[in-house]
């Protein structure tokens, strides 16, 4: 069975939503240091919108970049202790 293309793109789009917020923490982080205080209010609203762009994006296929985000995602999970 094919899944069609516009769902995975769905998906990809769902999944940039924890991918941006860990991007715009670990922009955050690599700015400011350990103590960033209030400028993950800048850099997560970035993130998301940067990884909701790369998901919406005809760089990749969209399974390539789905697993991209799915992967990111469980990386700064497991990483973010």
């Amino acid at each position: 069975m094919r899944v069609r293309s516009w769902a995975i793109i769905a998906a990809a789009v769902i999944a940039a939503l924890p991918f941006g917020w860990g991007l715009g923490l670990t922009a955050a982080y690599l700015i400011a240091g350990h103590d960033f205080g209030q400028l993950p209010a800048l850099t997560v609203p970035l993130g998301i919108v940067a990884a909701i762009a790369f998901a919406l994006s005809p760089l990749l296929t969209p399974g390539k970049r789905l697993a991209i985000l799915v992967i990111g995602s469980g990386l700064f999970i497991l990483l973010s202790v």
